[in-house]
């Protein structure tokens, strides 16, 4: 592919990103506590599809129009199998794919089963995808006056198992009320906190993540189901989270989650308690909000897409983003006064071909590491050599 196909394909994926970061997916806690009878691709397409739902202006003939493109970038095909991937997960989410959902009625349960997406349609020569929802579950999806979550599509999108995303959707309902009556007030304080730190028994965690006949034994259903989900949700998600198991006899009885959210206004995250609801959020909003514009139209960030060390799905991760506009960027900044423009992009082509595997997975720390290691040498340069610094990138030596 040309260098310029490739710029193309890279500026429609980050538009892409841009639009998936922005999106909130609001749901009806009763379908939040449901059965998900599906597997986490099915499940992610149906977030996504929610997604589009303007809540206020309910989809006509429950049915949205999805970008083939935002769809690919969501679910990070690359191009050699995307088409048949995207086919198998329509499938999967049609064949096999239902809500379990249980809601209160009378003296006891109502128990309905819900295809969420019955019909999807799309040509292969067109961006455009048909979704429409089955009427049954539209009431759990629109006018939400109150008993709904709101949760951010980004932090789904980087979720890799189905417990997970089940598991972070309940973290979420839960949060969600905490922030509200932390807020509006109506509860007393003890009752705040208990949304902050939830509690679920066992039997309830097994049957909202359909393992009531899975991993019979606890220390299995802890793996799966607690320990491994709370991995991918702390580390890509918004919040931080840890838990406690509660004894009753010999056996587990249940277990409480402690919440606490990522708020990155400096290096150093805060409790929600220290300043005010508004405060918080609002300072957090704006210094994330700020910082990521910046950093998505640096042009630093086009030079490496280019060189590949950073990569379109990269840029879905906001503390990677943050990290080179607050700690790496101003180096470059920095090296471009010396060397010129020139002299940053060799510098990045250098680090690209001396890269190794395991900055991947910090790759905001890996380039300041970098840049940090190789400033002192080009001041030292100019001391030494001061015609060097009127050169601006000519003749630049290199690590």
């Amino acid at each position: 592919m040309s260098s310029i196909a490739e710029n193309e394909k890279n500026q429609k994926q980050v538009e892409s990103l841009k639009e998936l970061s922005k999106r909130k997916v609001v749901e009806h806690n009763s379908l939040i506590t449901s059965i998900a009878k599906m597997d986490k691709t099915p499940l992610k397409m149906f977030e996504l599809a929610v997604s589009y739902i303007d809540t206020e202006e309910p989809p006509k003939d429950h049915t949205v129009y999805l970008s083939k493109q935002e769809l690919f970038v969501f679910f990070k095909v690359d191009d050699s199998n995307k088409h048949t991937r995207f086919k198998q997960a329509v499938e999967n989410m049609q064949k096999q794919a239902f809500f379990q959902i249980k809601e209160e009625a009378g003296k006891g349960f109502k128990f309905r089963s819900i295809v969420p997406i019955p019909y999807v349609e799309w040509t292969d020569y067109h961006d455009e995808v048909k979704i429409e929802f089955h009427r049954e579950i539209m009431p759990y999806l629109i006018n939400l006056k109150q008993n709904f979550t709101q949760h951010a599509l980004s932090d789904i999108a980087e979720l890799n198992s189905k417990y997970s995303i089940i598991l972070y959707r309940w973290l979420s309902m839960n949060y969600n009320q905490y922030e509200h009556y932390s807020y509006k007030g109506g509860r007393r304080k003890e009752q705040v906190e208990a949304y902050r730190n939830p509690t679920i028994s066992a039997k309830e965690l097994r049957e909202m993540t359909d393992t009531v006949n899975d991993y019979k034994r606890f220390q299995s259903l802890e793996t799966w189901i607690l320990k491994k989900p709370l991995e991918e949700i702390n580390a890509h998600t918004s919040f931080n989270v840890t838990y406690d198991k509660v004894k009753k006899g010999r056996s587990i009885d249940s277990i409480v989650f402690h919440i606490t959210k990522k708020f990155r206004a400096d290096d150093n995250s805060y409790k929600l308690e220290d300043k005010t609801y508004n405060e918080a959020k609002a300072e957090k909003e704006q210094s994330e909000a700020q910082l990521l514009k910046l950093a998505i139209e640096n042009r630093y960030t086009k030079l490496l897409l280019e060189q590949f060390l950073l990569t379109p799905f990269g840029m879905l991760e906001t503390e990677t983003m943050i990290g080179l506009q607050k700690n790496v960027y101003p180096k470059y900044d920095e090296l471009k006064v010396l060397r010129g423009l020139e002299g940053v992009k060799k510098h990045i082509s250098y680090v690209h071909d001396k890269q190794e595997p395991y900055s991947k997975g910090n790759i905001a720390k890996y380039l300041k590491k970098a840049i940090d290691q190789y400033l002192p040498t080009v001041k030292l340069q100019d001391l030494e050599q001061p015609e060097r610094a009127s050169v601006r990138g000519k003749g630049e030596i290199h690590e």
